[in-house]
């Protein structure tokens, strides 16, 4: 086999285009792949949905008095997420309480306020969630009566942290 004038018979074949372009479209994949996987966890990490998980701290609450024979109170924590990512306080239990209820006070007019059951709290991260009379508390019916400065076991549980215990100490509303 003689080659065309000019040219020199190749030791191997030469590639052609088409196989440059394939050879190139092969390592094109994989890179794409890798570059798209990036973009997804730098989108992910800045949303907050990685790094450190949420760490709760619950500080000592207090639980109002009832008074007048009621048996409903109040009760009042400070929570602190020292995480990296946001949490939600999801119900709150204790032994010594019935129908144990989150609850958000607010200002429906002038004067007025309404109370509303709530399903969850956030706490984000970071953050922290300050309950007072006249925002956010743990609601309840007692099942005995207190004295002041009675100790009241409490359970919160998070949604991502689960539960964490926590005591409360009785107070006069007010005080």
């Amino acid at each position: 086999m003689t080659s065309p004038p000019g040219r020199t018979a190749p030791e191997g074949r030469r590639p052609d285009r088409r196989r440059l372009r394939d050879g190139l479209l092969a390592a094109l994949v994989p890179l794409v792949a890798c570059l798209t996987a990036l973009v997804g966890l730098t989108a992910w990490t800045k949303a907050g949905a990685a790094g450190s998980p949420a760490r709760i701290e619950v500080g000592v609450g207090l639980v109002f008095l009832p008074y007048a024979d009621k048996e409903r109170t109040a009760a009042f924590f400070t929570i602190a997420n020292t995480g990296g990512a946001d949490d939600q306080l999801v119900s709150v239990t204790s032994p010594v309480l019935e129908e144990v209820m989150l609850s958000r006070h607010e200002r429906v007019g002038e004067g007025a306020d309404a109370m509303r059951m709530v399903t969850s709290l956030d706490i984000p991260a970071g953050g922290r969630l300050t309950m007072k009379p006249d925002s956010v508390d743990v609601m309840a019916t007692v099942k005995v009566r207190w004295k002041e400065g009675d100790a009241v076991p409490f359970v919160l549980h998070f949604r991502r942290s689960g539960p964490v215990d926590a005591v409360g100490f009785v107070v006069r509303p007010g005080s």
